[in-house]
């Protein structure tokens, strides 16, 4: 054991508090995390200060639950974690938060400063280099050293985690300076302001050029347009080009689903994937075109691609385009502005559209009209593939869940059917773990989702095995009486590895899972649980989400994918 102990005095203001003053002083509210030796300086920081802290029961259950706060808010949350094996328990979380540009504040403790670098004194948790396993995962790595680096250490990671694009950060402080008095005044204020990322106004001017001078404009937009709030940009410049809109799974809720320029977010469809790609012109905002909105780097655009993307590493990533380095909020207000200003566009779009469109309902726009030609094509796709009980199922979940409420995904076979066929009903209203696709999320991102607005239902979506890495958090939704409603599809094993392995090899190896009675052991955890079918499922769910704090829905029920589009393009 570590020979450096916190010692027993009062009023005693250590590095801990500095931490904690620091964070205050930023504006934050609320703090996620889990103690350890080497932390109990910042945690025994905590009991002095107006932070609220929620405590998980796993690190990288923590870390999932910061990063959904930092979705909800599109601020910053604070994780408090320790050394080694707490520290490198969150790297799945961080690899998430990465991937979903949530601004997750990753701070852990090392130990004291002689066994930084390499000392090698055998301090428990020592590690060679820490904070080498964060560099390949979080925007920025930082470290404070003495008690006065604290406070500007905390805003250069604040900043950094804020900067478009959004993202985590680590920060590790070593045990004794954590502990050490601290010889400087309390922190009053910190400006960790970042810098607004504008886009360049020849780059707008092009782009303009090309949208107004487009035929078949289209829109793509990604979860950067959700992150920037810009979804009244998005609206007002679709309407002005005329221009359908798609969505990538992680920007739902960036366009009105129901709107008749709408494509939904139907990206592993081949005709989503053909109509994306006939556009002259494609403006894809906030999204790298990566695996899952290319329909699996099936995507060829024939025409014209202008790319806005905060993160300089996606621009033209994968496809040659007129890139634009800039938040989506920014790009889309200059290009409302610079496109009004040229007026109508004079290109023929109508009659272009009209050809598109083939047999179009008679007397609709014929952009329109192409649109609703495409969304009637994948309803029979779909409606051709005997796939009724799994639309009925993500039906009764639509139908019981406010229309108000956020939802939170795993990876499971229903969550891969809400990215395309889902709802959400409002912007920023749905969140999975499709960035980085690890099991666990959906269960502890609610958690966090509930502590940003617990006036709120929220709903948790998992599978049974994914189900398995949270359950230590229900007694985490009971401690601090949260209203999040977890539905647990139980199918006996990982689903959709079940469904990837019988189509590849004939059989499947590996997926079957023993589990526990689900709603005995909710209930061992005081939370009300409930098993349902798939004709009680909208009642039951309804009820669970009506009522006050935790609660548990099962449902058993083996569940399909719709076939892929990707495999013979």
């Amino acid at each position: 054991m570590s020979t450096t102990h916190p010692t027993a005095t009062e009023h005693r203001r250590t590095g801990g508090d500095l931490v904690v003053e620091s964070l205050a002083a930023l504006g934050a509210r609320t703090v996620f995390g889990l103690p350890g030796q080497h932390a109990l300086g910042v945690f025994d920081a905590l009991r002095r200060s107006a932070l609220r802290y929620v405590g998980l029961r796993v690190e990288n259950n923590a870390g999932f639950a910061a990063d959904a706060y930092a979705r909800a808010t599109h601020g910053v949350a604070p994780l408090l974690v320790s050394t080694g094996p707490g520290a490198l328990m969150t790297l799945a979380a961080l690899q998430e938060a990465a991937a979903g540009s949530a601004a997750v504040l990753a701070i852990g403790s090392q130990v004291p400063l002689a066994g930084i670098g390499g000392g090698r004194h055998g301090y428990l948790h020592e590690l060679t280099d820490q904070s080498a396993s964060f560099r390949g995962v979080v925007k920025s790595v930082h470290t404070a050293r003495t008690a006065s680096q604290i406070p500007s250490a905390v805003a250069a990671a604040w900043e950094s985690a804020l900067s478009a694009p959004h993202g985590p950060v680590w920060l590790e402080i070593p045990q004794d300076v954590l502990l050490a008095e601290a010889g400087i005044p309390p922190v009053g204020e910190l400006d960790a302001t970042p810098r607004e990322l504008l886009p360049r106004p020849e780059l707008i001017a092009a782009a303009a050029d090309r949208l107004t001078g487009s035929r078949r404009p289209v829109i793509l937009a990604g979860g950067g347009v959700v992150r920037a709030g810009a979804e009244e940009e998005l609206l007002a410049l679709a309407e002005q080009l005329g221009a359908p809109v798609a969505t990538t799974f992680g920007g739902k809720g960036a366009f009105p689903w129901e709107h008749p320029l709408s494509l939904q977010s139907w990206l592993e469809d081949r005709y989503t994937t053909t109509f994306l790609e006939d556009a002259d012109t494609l403006l894809v905002v906030g999204s790298g075109l990566g695996e899952l909105s290319s329909n699996y780097h099936t995507f060829r655009p024939l025409g014209q691609v202008v790319q806005i993307e905060a993160d300089l590493g996606k621009l033209e990533s994968n496809h040659a385009a007129l890139g634009i380095h800039a938040d989506a909020r920014a790009a889309l207000a200059a290009l409302v502005k610079e496109v009004g200003e040229r007026g109508p566009r004079h290109t023929g779009a109508a009659e272009e559209a009209e050809e598109h469109a083939g047999a179009g309902g008679a007397g609709a726009p014929a952009t329109e009209a192409a649109v609703s030609d495409l969304l009637a094509r994948v309803r029979d796709r779909i409606a051709g593939q005997q796939l009724d009980l799994e639309q009925q199922v993500l039906a009764s979940v639509r139908e019981a869940l406010p229309d108000g409420a956020v939802s939170c995904w795993d990876m499971t076979i229903l969550a891969y059917w809400a990215w395309s066929a889902f709802d959400p009903r409002r912007t920023n209203a749905l969140h999975s773990a499709q960035g980085a696709g690890g099991l666990g999320y959906g269960f502890p991102a609610a958690l966090g989702v509930a502590v940003a607005d617990p006036a709120r239902p929220v709903l948790a979506v998992s599978g049974d095995g994914g189900a398995m890495y949270s359950i230590a958090e229900l007694a985490t939704a009971r401690q601090y009486d949260l209203p999040v409603t977890w539905l647990i599809v139980d199918d006996g094993g990982y689903g959709i590895l079940r469904e990837y392995m019988t189509d590849a090899f004939g059989e499947a190896t590996a997926t079957e899972l023993t589990r526990p009675d689900f709603v005995a052991l909710a209930e061992s955890f005081g939370v009300p649980a409930v098993r349902t079918s798939p004709e009680r499922l909208r009642t039951d769910l309804a009820a669970a989400l009506a009522a006050p704090g935790p609660s548990v829905v099962v449902l058993p029920a083996r569940l399909r994918m719709f076939a892929p589009t990707h495999l013979n393009p």
